[in-house]
C-alpha cells in the first residue's frame, strides 16, 4: 500500500512538473499567457503533518525552484520557529502554493496574483493526494478563499483575526490563516500586535508537536 502511495505522488509531482497550461491554455485568452518558461514549485509529501499554502512564487523561488527562498521565507521560518533545514524536510512541511509557478510583475513592480488556471485544475488533487496534513498554514487570501471556503471573510485582516474559529473547526484539518510574510506587511504587523502576542505563540507550540 506504501509503494502504492508514493508511485501515486511520484506520477503527480512529475505532472505537475510537466504543467504549462498557464502558456499553452490561458483561461483569459493568448493574450493573457504566461510570458515566460513556466517552473511549477510545490514539495507534496505522503508523511508531512503540515502543508504550507502560500500565493505563488517570486522571482527568485522561480530562479531556485525552492519555495520561500527569499526574505519572506525568513520571516515564516521565523514564525515557525524552524530552521532551513527542518522548513525544507518533506517529512515535516509539505508547501503548495495556489499558483505553482511565477506569474510576474504588474505594471508597478509588484507580483501577480496567483495563475486562475492553477488551482481549479490542481488544488483538489493535490489534497486528496496527501490525506495525512492536520494543519493547513493558508498563507495571504488567496489560499483562505480556497481552504476557508465560503466562510471566509471579504478581508484578510478579519480572516486572520478570527484565526482560533478556523483553527478549532471540526471538518478536515485544521486551517491557520496568515498574512503574507512579505516586507510589505511589515506596517500591518505593527498595527496588530495580537499577531504576535497571540497567535504566534500558538502556531509555534502547534507545529512543534506536529513535526516532533
Amino acid at each position: 500500500m506504501a509503494d502504492s502511495s508514493a508511485h501515486h505522488l511520484d506520477v503527480l509531482r512529475a505532472a505537475i512538473a510537466a504543467c504549462r497550461i498557464c502558456r499553452d491554455s490561458p483561461v483569459r485568452g493568448e493574450e493573457h499567457r504566461l510570458p515566460h518558461e513556466p517552473r511549477p514549485v510545490a514539495v507534496i509529501s505522503d508523511s508531512a503533518r503540515i502543508l504550507i499554502a502560500g500565493q505563488a512564487p517570486g522571482l527568485r523561488v522561480h530562479e531556485s525552484g525552492l519555495p520561500f527562498n527569499d526574505a519572506s521565507g525568513d520571516r515564516l521560518r521565523q514564525w515557525l520557529a524552524v530552521d532551513r533545514p527542518t522548513f525544507y524536510d518533506p517529512s515535516k512541511f509539505a508547501i503548495v502554493p495556489m499558483g505553482f509557478c511565477f506569474p510576474g510583475y504588474d505594471r508597478h513592480g509588484s507580483d501577480l496574483p496567483p495563475r486562475r488556471e492553477c488551482a481549479p485544475h490542481w488544488r483538489q488533487r493535490v489534497m486528496d493526494a496527501m490525506p495525512q496534513i492536520e494543519l493547513v498554514l493558508a498563507i495571504g487570501h488567496y489560499a483562505q478563499r480556497w481552504h476557508l471556503g465560503p466562510d471566509c471573510p471579504a478581508s484578510m485582516t478579519e480572516t486572520v483575526k478570527n484565526w482560533q474559529r478556523y483553527v478549532m473547526r471540526n471538518a478536515g484539518p485544521a486551517v491557520l490563516p496568515l498574512p503574507h510574510p512579505s516586507w510589505r506587511n511589515t506596517a500591518w504587523l505593527r498595527k496588530n500586535p495580537w499577531f504576535e502576542t497571540d497567535l504566534l505563540p500558538f502556531l509555534r507550540g502547534r507545529v512543534a508537536r506536529l513535526i516532533s
